[in-house]
């Protein structure tokens, strides 16, 4: 295998069904009865939700944590986008950020989170995202525009703010995603006017190297605060494989723009994190003949330096609050 003396994993979410309503896994079983039943499998699309919901259960990432220490992962940027304004959903985004916080006090110097709110939830809503980023620590700002607002909806200008008065990356899913979603808001193009109007944020097009691959690669060439993603790599379209299309990306000129990111745990049923990171650094892999330093950059260094530096005192700060509020639930 290829050497990388550091692998981080720049997209990752919690493998936790406290984090994703039931309606987004309602649309990805919807998208496996057809494909199964096509095949000639009699299922029920009920029956495929409630499995995928009780495979969410590392509500801890315990499971997670092992997963990284087998596949060398050192490691990883944990995503949690905001579904509540779309979705009935147990748990509201504030519990979203305890939880996070929870999992990094649980698993010291393992996780970075980028945290997420609707912009629909207005002044509220960013002022808790601030009140996140202060009290737990979180390093950037994850936006969800399927969910049904553009990346360039200028009621998330207040948060872009926020974020480049800090130093925060904004990390934006791209593509499509759960059928029960819109897909239109996902274009990559639509970055273009924050982009433009916060040349001192860094926008991260989560799946950018995989879906819509094009107009991610010119908004790489030709604003120098956009970078893109290729999480989700196991299910680029492609007759010849999913290292065909990734050795292509490589081959543009804009490694110094690309993260590798895993999408974990989307695809947990096929392949473990091990697997991945062994196809992508085998020796006839799709990085296999690049410059070591442009491989480092790629599985980890370009990642690491557009998050700010590690805030121990708000992680400290982080601890403390948790602490105090499971006392005051209790004492009530």
């Amino acid at each position: 295998m290829i050497a990388v003396d550091k692998i981080i994993d720049g997209h990752c979410h919690l493998a936790s069904s406290r984090c994703i309503p039931r309606g987004f896994f309602e649309g990805v079983a919807a998208n496996m009865a057809v494909q199964m039943r096509s095949a000639g499998a009699p299922v029920d699309a009920a029956r495929l939700t409630r499995m995928l919901i009780a495979q969410h259960d590392d509500h801890d990432a315990d499971k997670l944590v092992a997963k990284m220490d087998e596949a060398g992962i050192a490691k990883t940027v944990l995503l949690a986008p905001d579904f509540s304004h779309v979705f009935e959903a147990e748990f509201s985004f504030e519990d979203l950020a305890r939880q996070h916080a929870q999992v990094r006090l649980r698993h010291p110097g393992r996780f970075h989170v980028l945290f997420g709110v609707d912009p629909r939830w207005g002044e509220t809503g960013c002022a808790y995202f601030e009140k996140a980023v202060d009290e737990y620590g979180f390093e950037g700002l994850k936006i969800y525009p399927p969910c049904g607002y553009s990346p360039s909806d200028r009621r998330l200008f207040p948060f872009y703010e926020v974020c480049a008065a800090r130093g925060l990356p904004v990390l934006l899913h791209t593509g499509p995603t759960t059928p029960t979603l819109r897909f239109e808001f996902a274009d990559p193009y639509l970055i273009d006017e924050a982009a433009l109007l916060f040349p001192g944020v860094n926008f991260i097009l989560a799946h950018g190297g995989v879906n819509l691959v094009e107009q991610a690669k010119l908004m790489c060439c030709y604003r120098p605060n956009v970078y893109l993603d290729f999480s989700g790599f196991p299910a680029a379209m492609s007759a010849h494989g999913w290292q065909a299309p990734l050795r292509d990306l490589f081959a543009q000129g804009i490694n110094h723009k690309i993260i590798f990111g895993t999408d974990w745990p989307v695809f947990s049923m096929k392949d473990d994190l091990k697997a991945m990171i062994s196809g992508l650094l085998a020796p006839e892999g799709p990085l296999a003949g690049l410059p070591p330093a442009a491989v480092a950059r790629i599985m980890g260094g370009t990642i690491e330096s557009l998050l700010p530096p590690a805030a121990s005192s708000a992680s400290a700060d982080a601890g403390q609050s948790i602490t105090n509020k499971q006392a005051g639930s209790k004492s009530q």
